[in-house]
């Protein structure tokens, strides 16, 4: 990964990995997912990325979303 980005999560779905990119990037915090799962078996982890200037901001939308799900 490019210098100044920093993992803050890593998933085993890749669909979960990608709703919370677009969550992220909704709100103005660029976001990448690197899917390091084989690509015949899916075994292997899902892991998302921020600059490191926004992590604070992207965990904190995180713990928001997770505390307040969609019913």
């Amino acid at each position: 990964m490019e210098p100044g980005w920093v993992k803050i999560n890593t998933y085993s779905i890749v669909v979960e990995a990608e709703i919370v990119r677009q969550m992220l990037i909704e709100n103005d915090i660029p976001a990448v997912v690197v899917n390091k799962q084989d690509v015949y078996v899916r075994f292997g982890n899902v892991e998302l990325y921020v600059q490191q200037e926004n992590e604070a901001a992207a965990l904190e939308l995180i713990d928001q979303q997770s505390n307040n799900p969609v019913d």
